[in-house]
């Protein structure tokens, strides 16, 4: 073990605003919620894995931020052992933490004093009321934050994934940390040289793998995703006691929306998530077609700032819940989910998306994960490194990963199965692949088979202009061929079209007679089942963007509050009842 040195390393260097200064100013303010106090050398300030951590301003001195600190729950004194990784050294005016802190997340990491040093302490609900109400100092640490946290997964610090590549719960937990940007790492027990010494330091015997490394004394062993969830923050522990105005069944860009400014509007609100927050937008790298942002947002920061609102405004949010049934009793919907208790609520939303399509290609689906891909995130990016990969598909999901991939140095081959790359693809976005030297684009072509020993080593295409076929190196595959709606477990209970999409509408008779109550007419969004809507991807007819998508979520409130209005008050002209 090492103790902390006579002087402390150098200070990182900002970078892309993550670690910003605080003016006198914002200090000041900070300081009226806020109380300084003196830290001794080694003294830990926030232990990696312990939730509920406070917020704190360096005002004189040096901190570190590290991972794997020994002896981390010793908060008076704290060693660097052979495995700590300092990420970061603040000084002066710096602050601490990552956007965990607000989201009511533990820490991903630790922060120690490197020497005797002087700092301001704010508790984590006053920060939270600072960040979400004011803007001069608000503002300034949100960003920093969004971008620590994507800084964060780029270095692959955070909890440790333990198994193999191989194991179809491995990878389980791997999409479904990178779905939720969770700052994550795979220690990968073919490959990696400390997952040994993990296992034997944690006591975790080969049954109990994967296994999910929080800190030094927390271990989830084969946890469940509803498991990792409450381990890491994202979802509540409570059960649904009482009813709620809207529960909103999918939380992508539609969904976020309609929660966002239904809770803004004073309506109790649940949103319930299967897999990732933010959807399959979520992941994407850049939307650049999203109103007041010229020069394009990150899926990521999108989704947090929506979660934040949607937290601000009393948002109950589950992740790791999907939906098994819902249905209509006593005038109030009531869903059944798995891994989760039941909820009711007076209206429903359906924002369950869409999933991808896969290729029809024998061997693929053993490759799922390990080299076959789905979305292109910054954990697919660090497992690519410069290795030639392929991204299939003509639409912007395709254009937009191919993009990202390039500028993380993968040489990028795109495989396109139209003539022109135009026809499915913003006109913007295929401009900027015809200017990337790194991409390759393959028109005509379809992929017809892939090879390798364990692991996709080479593609094979079918090229229909020349009628040939040819054998191209590949180490990872990235697959955006359309998708089909996730309403299997809406068969029988809502009125489908033939692919499966949710009708609503004008795409529907009027209501039926068991619903003259209402006293009103079907409403724009509205599905077979008075008082349940559906907005989004899954919606027949819905343009398949994220810009539209987060439109219909916040329309569909206007027609939540007609439906929930007419329920209790009764229609417009029909006198109440009075006893």
């Amino acid at each position: 073990m090492q103790p902390f040195a006579d002087s402390a390393p150098a200070e990182t260097p900002d970078v892309s605003g993550a670690y910003p200064r605080l003016s006198h100013a914002q200090i000041e303010l900070l300081n009226r919620v806020g109380a300084i106090r003196a830290i001794t050398a080694g003294e830990v300030l926030t232990p990696e894995g312990e939730p509920g951590g406070d917020f704190f301003v360096i005002l004189q001195g040096k901190v570190l931020v590290v991972e794997g600190l020994h002896d981390v729950h010793s908060k008076q004194h704290a060693e660097l052992g052979p495995d700590t990784r300092i990420l970061e050294v603040h000084g002066p005016g710096r602050f601490l933490g990552e956007l965990g802190l607000v989201e009511g997340q533990p820490a991903f990491v630790s922060s120690v004093s490197a020497e005797a040093s002087e700092v301001l302490q704010i508790s984590g609900d006053d920060l939270r009321r600072v960040v979400l109400t004011d803007a001069a100092v608000g503002e300034t640490i949100l960003r920093a934050y969004l971008q620590r946290r994507v800084l964060l997964i780029g270095s692959g610090a955070g909890i440790r994934i333990v198994g193999s590549r191989f194991s179809r719960d491995t990878l389980r937990l791997l999409e479904f940390s990178a779905s939720n940007r969770l700052p994550h790492r795979l220690v990968d027990l073919e490959n990696d040289d400390q997952a040994q010494a993990i296992l034997d330091r944690a006591g975790i015997l080969a049954s109990d793998l994967p296994a999910v490394v929080l800190n030094a004394s927390q271990v989830l062993r084969n946890p469940s995703n509803a498991d990792l969830a409450l381990a890491t923050g994202l979802r509540a522990v409570k059960e649904h006691s009482a009813p709620y105005d809207l529960m909103v069944i999918g939380a992508g860009p539609a969904g976020l929306a309609a929660a966002v400014y239904a809770a803004s509007d004073g309506l109790s609100v649940v949103l319930k998530e299967s897999v990732g927050l933010g959807g399959q937008a979520g992941t994407s790298p850049r939307i650049e077609n999203f109103l007041g942002f010229p020069a394009g947002i990150s899926g990521g920061e999108l989704t947090e700032r929506a979660i934040l609102q949607a937290r601000k405004f009393g948002v109950q949010i589950n992740v790791a819940c999907g939906a098994r049934t819902i249905e209509l009793r006593d005038g109030e919907f009531r869903a059944e989910f798995d891994g989760s208790g039941p909820a009711s609520s007076r209206a429903a939303l359906l924002a369950t998306g869409v999933r991808y399509r896969r290729l029809p290609i024998p061997g693929l689906e053993e490759l799922e994960g390990s080299s076959v891909f789905y979305a292109a995130t910054v954990h697919e990016a660090r497992l690519c490194g410069s290795q030639a990969v392929t991204v299939v598909g003509g639409g912007n999901s395709a254009g937009q990963a191919a993009l990202f991939l390039a500028g993380t140095g993968a040489a990028v081959r795109l495989v396109v199965r139209g003539a022109d790359l135009r026809a499915d693809m913003s006109r913007y976005l295929a401009e900027r692949i015809e200017e990337q030297p790194a991409i390759t684009v393959l028109l005509g072509a379809t992929i017809v088979g892939v090879g390798g020993s364990g692991e996709l080593e080479r593609i094979v295409v079918n090229l229909r202009t020349t009628g040939e076929r040819r054998i191209f190196e590949s180490r990872y595959l990235f697959i955006f061929i359309g998708a089909v709606p996730h309403t299997e477990w809406l068969q029988g209970i809502l009125a489908l079209d033939d692919q499966g999409f949710v009708l609503t509408g004008a795409d529907l008779e009027d209501l039926p007679p068991e619903s003259s109550h209402l006293g009103r007419r079907r409403l724009p969004l509205e599905t077979s089942l008075p008082g349940m809507f559906a907005v989004g991807d899954v919606r027949h007819g819905s343009v398949k963007r994220v810009t539209a998508a987060a439109g219909e979520g916040s329309t569909a409130v206007a027609m939540i509050h007609e439906h929930l209005r007419i329920l209790r008050d009764g229609p417009i002209g029909r006198p109440t009842t009075t006893s």
